[in-house]
């Protein structure tokens, strides 16, 4: 009960929570481009099992603060500087989301668009590509948390409310990226950014995380702003009426007996009107001499 009733307690739980969706964004884009190459109906179960696994993985790290506080005494030392088990995991997970960012960049610039729409990814080879970025994020998150807060009960609820509102917010997102390939290659440039600083946290060079998301969201903002500008764009451009041109079209049988019909009532007409003012006034030829 100490716990609801402190203040201190539920400003520690706001922003734990608070940086948990915000650590948490990465993992949802990273899955929404890999489930993107499943057919269409795996897509969402492929993102619900690896949110699933994340949201397990961390709470499985929660559950091992003392080998988790073991991961950051050091192995080994390479050139003087020491590298623990911490620093091995975030150096492996930062290269493998660096070479993956930068081959789907290369591919969707570079790459065969023929090959690519025939080519479907394995779901197996998805979720295992998930499960190795599942556990650098989380490992990345779950000190996050410790170094916040002392309270277990509040990682763990922080933690599993901030999965929560991804696996809510993954549907959209994955969507949402999907239809705006501008949007899509810079979520892929993100993902290049955050493995060049988890590669840097594992050489023990600390990068402020405003340093990382601060130009993030000021990107997603810009970009933003381009798609409402775009939109209204498309919206107030005036619409241009084109008639349906048919080369040589056959006049129709009805239409032709018809005109045919208005005309030889035009020629009936024409002659009744002259032949008249004919009789009116013309003179017998004779009529002169005999006078």
């Amino acid at each position: 009960m100490e716990l609801l009733t402190s203040p201190e307690v539920w400003v520690a739980f706001a922003t734990l929570l608070l940086l948990e969706i915000v650590l948490g964004i990465d993992n949802v884009v990273f899955i929404s481009i890999l489930s993107g190459k499943l057919p269409p109906e795996q897509q969402a179960r492929a993102r619900t099992l690896g949110l699933g696994l994340a949201l397990i993985t961390r709470l499985l790290l929660l559950l091992s603060l003392s080998w988790i506080i073991g991961l950051t005494e050091d192995l080994f030392t390479v050139f003087g500087m020491g590298l623990s088990g911490r620093d091995l995991i975030l150096l492996t997970g930062g290269l493998f989301l660096l070479a993956k960012a930068t081959y789907e960049i290369h591919e969707h610039l570079e790459g065969n668009e023929h090959a690519k729409a025939g080519k479907v990814a394995s779901f197996a080879s998805v979720i295992a590509q998930i499960l190795v970025l599942d556990v650098v994020f989380s490992l990345d998150s779950v000190i996050t948390a410790v170094g916040m807060v002392d309270e277990l009960a509040v990682m763990v609820a922080a933690v599993v409310i901030a999965m929560v509102i991804m696996l809510v917010s993954a549907g959209p997102i994955s969507d949402f990226v999907g239809r705006h390939p501008t949007v899509k290659m810079l979520a892929l440039t993100f993902l290049v950014l955050i493995g060049a600083s988890l590669i840097a946290e594992g050489f023990d060079q600390h990068i402020p995380k405003g340093y990382v998301y601060g130009p993030i969201a000021f990107s997603i903002v810009v970009e933003f702003l381009n798609l409402r500008a775009k939109a209204n764009r498309t919206r107030n451009e005036p619409v241009h009426l084109r008639a349906t041109y048919v080369k040589d079209a056959p006049e129709p049988v009805e239409a032709v007996a018809v005109s045919a019909e208005h005309t030889e009532a035009a020629g009936d007409s024409t002659i009744a009107e002259v032949a008249p003012s004919a009789g009116n006034g013309a003179k017998p030829r004779g009529t002169g001499a005999r006078g």
